[in-house]
């Protein structure tokens, strides 16, 4: 059957964007729709301040799709992951090297604004890839050999699948019947960038003691400035305070939680709020519809595995497609079954170390400070855990490291 595109996407985030780029330069015919355009500049009004940790697998997924040059330049290399625990006297850190399982950096972190601004430019390039963004999916309708989709502007068309890479809140997970479950923190992350007169050395630093973590992620120098983005999470009651803070008071707050890993810290950006929750939908198909990103899962800032969770969610879409027909229930089963173990599995542990990096009770905290030892000092368990981050599976530590 002839259809009017061969994918549907509805979401034009980084997660859509990046799956028009990586469907469409596999040759599929893309059409991505999105209710409003992507935002693209650092200063325009409802940009994303947020930033994104590429790790090495979405590195070469990006590569592979042609998306990868236009990043590249932007990206500030994480060298270390550094682990702090403040809830003592004295911080006790660890550092986890990406030169203990690669010749590469764990991954390299680029603004949000700027990442949809490279994503669309490779998105303009692609012949295969059609755009049509202020619209929105309004309605679906599956058949054994199409989806068809109505759209805002009156139109319908017709495709093999449907992708919804639309948001936790999918509609177009909505109109197939799935369901998810939900697990809300009553935590609120904030997200601004600062600087400080110590060089990050390409080192991200992860702070706990209490109510979250608290992490500075390196982006470039500017201006002769050393500069971080920092994402700080605690209670929601208690960030709906200190997002109302003056900013001399603010900025005081922020060097009281950070212990003083990166010397004083100025605030040099706007604050940005995001609720923290996890949601899974309770399957990831319906009748040529995949779920992906954040309408198939959604999860706590921590371990940078979200974007990276939604990337290999599209890298299985493309190579499942390249051995089945495109959108049928062969393809769209082996997709449910290869994605979903993986992502409940993940979202199992970073809703552990979310509980465990909000305790505030003194011997929770010190059993925190003991497993963070634990996961560092013993060689072939601190690697194994890294790739793992990175997205692998275990493999045998290799002999002669420590």
């Amino acid at each position: 059957m002839e259809h009017d595109t061969d994918i549907l996407i509805s979401g034009a985030g980084p997660a859509g964007l990046a799956a028009a780029c990586i469907l469409g330069a596999a040759g599929h015919r893309i059409t991505l729709v999105d209710p409003a355009p992507p935002i693209t500049g650092e200063d325009a009004p409802g940009a994303d301040l947020r930033t994104t940790a590429l790790l090495q697998p979405a590195r070469d997924l990006l590569t592979a799709a042609g998306a990868w040059e236009g990043l590249a330049a932007h990206g500030t290399e994480l060298d270390v992951m550094r682990i702090v625990d403040a809830s003592g006297n004295t911080p006790v850190s660890r550092d986890f090297t990406s030169g203990d399982i690669s010749d590469a950096p764990f991954g390299w972190n680029v603004p949000n604004w700027l990442l949809r601004r490279e994503l669309l430019a490779r998105v303009a390039d692609l012949s295969t890839v059609a755009t049509r963004f202020d619209t929105a999916v309004t309605g679906l309708f599956a058949r054994t050999t199409a989806a068809r989709v109505s759209l805002s502007d009156g139109t319908r068309l017709s495709a093999a699948l449907v992708l919804a890479c639309d948001g936790r809140t999918s509609p177009l997970r909505g109109m197939a019947g799935i369901g998810a479950r939900t697990v809300d923190y009553d935590q609120t992350a904030i997200v601004f960038a600062v600087a400080h007169d110590m060089p990050h050395d390409n080192v991200s630093t992860e702070v706990h003691r209490s109510g979250g973590p608290f992490t500075l992620v390196p982006l470039p120098d500017r201006e002769d400035t050393h500069r971080s983005a920092v994402v700080w999470m605690d209670d929601a009651a208690a960030q709906v305070h200190r997002m109302e803070l003056e900013q001399d008071a603010f900025t005081a707050e922020v060097n009281d939680r950070s212990a003083g890993v990166m010397g004083p810290l100025t605030v040099i950006s706007q604050r940005a709020a995001w609720p923290i929750l996890s949601r899974i939908a309770d399957r990831l198909t319906a009748p040529r519809l995949a779920l992906a990103a954040e309408a198939a899962h959604a999860m706590p800032p921590i371990g940078a595995q979200g974007l990276n969770t939604s990337l290999k969610d599209i890298a299985a879409l493309r190579d499942l497609a390249a051995r089945h027909d495109l959108g049928s229930a062969a393809m769209l089963d082996a997709y449910h079954r290869q994605r979903w173990p993986d992502i409940a599995a993940r979202m199992a542990g970073i809703d552990m170390l979310n509980r465990t990096s909000r305790a505030s009770y003194a011997p929770v905290q010190a059993l925190r400070g003991k497993g963070m030892a634990l996961l560092h000092d013993v060689a072939p368990l601190r690697r194994t855990m890294m790739r793992l981050g990175l997205g692998g599976r275990p493999t045998q530590a290799q002999p002669g490291k420590t």
